[in-house]
Parts: structure tokens; C-alpha cells; sequence
């Protein structure tokens, strides 16, 4: 069976500076139920993989003869049915309350403390917080969230840090 391809190519996007994370999520949520994404960049995309895995994505990648990384990303297939699987959740302790998500992001030199923080929002489950850890007001945080249809509060903790609390808005509540 030939599954239908959407395909993006972020080379030029990393070469002149800008990050491809939201362009790839964007293009991950309008997927069509058979579709499958083909990521082109100039090196290998290895953090999308942990995280398009926990959305029920598997990958293959090959390298192009000009040396960059074309990476397929699908849903997994029932033998059985041939309909998408839904990912398997993880092994372990069933959460009672509202499940949560850590980040910490301390160290790291911008963008990357919003990068980190944006890739784990797009995996997080239903209903779950995330909690990040960052050296600096993320001020620049905000507004990303807004547009994804999340709300944080940030406190700042007594060894000067900051602990955001990141979480999906309610429906019927205003963005602030």
C-alpha cells in the first residue's frame, strides 16, 4: 500500500537562522488519517523522533546523495486491520491527579530553554502541566503558548530560577 506524503523541506529555514520546530508541528497536526511526513534538513532530525514516537509517529530515515537526511515519519499500522494504531502508553504507575510533565531548561543559551519547552508542550498528553525550569523569566514563552492554546503562571524561586507551570486553557476562558 502507497501512503500519500506530505513532504517539508526545513534546509533553508535552519540555514538562514530560524527554527523549523513550529513549521514541523504545524505540519504533524494537519496530517490526514493515511498521510505520512517526510521531513528534509541537513542533519539528522534525532529529537523528533522521541517526540513524534509518544504521538503515535514511527520514523525511517536515509541520507540524500548531497548528504542531508530525509526522514519519513507515519503512523504506526495494525497487521490486522490497517487502520493507525494509537501509541502504546508507557509501562509503569497509573497517575492519579492531573498528570505532569518536567522540564528543566536551566543552561541553556537562547532560544533553546523556549525550544525545549515548546517541543515538550506539543507531546503533552490531554489534561497534563507542564512544569519547566528556566533561568529567566520566559517571557518570549508566552505569546507562543497563547497561540497553541496554552496559559502559564511563572514564579521566580528562591535560587533566583523560575518554575512555569504551563497548561491547556480551558475552553470558554479568555486569552489573557
Amino acid at each position: 500500500m502507497i501512503t500519500q506524503a506530505v513532504v517539508l523541506d526545513v534546509r533553508d529555514d535552519i540555514r538562514r537562522g530560524r527554527e523549523p520546530f513550529s513549521k514541523i508541528m504545524l505540519a504533524v497536526g494537519s496530517l490526514a488519517a493515511g498521510q505520512d511526513l517526510i521531513v528534509i534538513a541537513p542533519f539528522e532530525p534525532t529529537p523528533l523522533y522521541n517526540l513524534l514516537a509518544q504521538q503515535g509517529l514511527q520514523h525511517s530515515a536515509e541520507v540524500t546523495p548531497e548528504g542531508d537526511y530525509k526522514v519519513r515519519f507515519g503512523r504506526r499500522l495494525s497487521e490486522e486491520s490497517g487502520m493507525p494504531q494509537p501509541p502504546k502508553p508507557a509501562p509503569g504507575k497509573q497517575c492519579k491527579g492531573v498528570p505532569g510533565v518536567e522540564v528543566d531548561a536551566r543552561g541553556l543559551e537562547p532560544p533553546q530553554p523556549m525550544v525545549k519547552i515548546l517541543e515538550a508542550v506539543a507531546a503533552l498528553p490531554k489534561g497534563a502541566q507542564l512544569r519547566a525550569r528556566t533561568d529567566r523569566r520566559p517571557m518570549h514563552l508566552y505569546p507562543q503558548l497563547a497561540e497553541r492554546g496554552f496559559v502559564a503562571e511563572s514564579d521566580e524561586q528562591s535560587d533566583g530560577s523560575f518554575l512555569t507551570v504551563i497548561r491547556q486553557q480551558p475552553e470558554g476562558e479568555p486569552q489573557a
